[in-house]
């Protein structure tokens, strides 16, 4: 097992265990759910509007950034898989070598000799990342209307640390690659099956945002409030957060575009369902607590099941 596949593993253990102590705390006596350890661990798991609840010390407020600077990770993420992008087609059609910097960065993290036949897998793999990443920071700037929700400092240095490694993971994987021959020659069924899912998951995803989007502003898109409401329409009608089961379903297409078969890619995708499973739920308990009217049939992430 090689460095990327133990990172992803570690941080989707994580996941795990933070989503299995937050449903089990909501069975706990009183005493423990205002304990210092349990508001702290409350404050890390939690951003945006699911941390106004929590009863937070000043000395962690201190530490505290303004969730709408969510786009600065898609703005990392546009210019550094950019970057890898550009890297790797210079290396694909100029026959260019990485540079020394980046070579030595990947001999760190695999063991795994480079290859010698670029592959259409990881091409694709870069660009619907940069295409993922435009598209996210794009919205956050065009659509998206934030409200005075934060995020704590170490969240926010994950996020930035997150686009980053996955650019690594790619190249990393590019490494194990098997394709042959030239680029057009590897095309496969899960490319396309990949690329489609990719397409639909970053449409729904997309309406969901228009939607929530929606709640705040008025038929002119001037904004009229910054205060939560029930959304409704489209996939909202089934689970509480579709925009998260979209993201999962983005991922799920990355990993049928290098083949469905990678080990590497099945563990980032296993992050990204307990990593968005856990915001989920946090979001769905909130909305439940606070609408008495809620609807009880959705659920929070995958319809009919979580």
């Amino acid at each position: 097992m090689n460095f990327p596949d133990v990172f992803w593993s570690f941080l989707a253990s994580c996941f795990f265990a933070a989503f299995c102590a937050h449903k089990l705390s909501t069975h706990l006596p009183r005493r423990h759910v205002t304990g210092r350890a349990h508001v702290l661990f409350q404050d890390l798991i939690r951003y945006g509007k699911t941390k106004q609840r929590v009863q937070r010390e000043s000395c962690v407020r201190a530490f505290d950034v303004p969730k709408r600077w969510f786009w600065h990770f898609y703005a990392i993420s546009v210019v550094w898989n950019g970057l890898l992008l550009g890297l790797y087609l210079n290396a694909t059609f100029q026959h260019q070598s990485y540079p020394s910097w980046l070579t030595g960065l990947l001999d760190i993290l695999t063991d795994a000799p480079a290859s010698q036949v670029p592959q259409l897998s990881t091409l694709l793999l870069l660009v619907l990342l940069c295409v993922h990443s435009l598209r996210r920071l794009l919205e956050c700037l065009l659509v998206s209307v934030f409200s005075d929700g934060a995020l704590n400092l170490m969240q926010y240095a994950f996020g930035v640390f997150y686009y980053v490694a996955l650019g690594l993971t790619v190249l990393c994987s590019d490494r194990l690659g098997r394709g042959t021959g030239p680029l057009l020659s590897q095309l496969h069924w899960s490319h396309v099956a990949g690329g489609t899912l990719f397409i639909g998951a970053s449409v729904m995803q997309h309406q969901s945002t228009v939607l929530l989007a929606g709640l705040r502003t008025g038929k002119s898109g001037a904004v009229e409030t910054l205060a939560h409401a029930v959304p409704k329409g489209g996939w909202f009608e089934l689970v509480s957060c579709p925009h998260y089961l979209a993201e999962l379903l983005i991922y799920v297409s990355l990993s049928l575009v290098v083949g469905g078969l990678s080990l590497t890619w099945w563990l980032v995708v296993l992050y990204v369902l307990f990593n968005q499973a856990l915001a989920a739920q946090l979001c769905h308990d909130l909305y439940v607590s606070k609408y008495e009217s809620y609807p009880r049939h959705r659920k929070a992430f995958i319809p009919f099941v979580l």
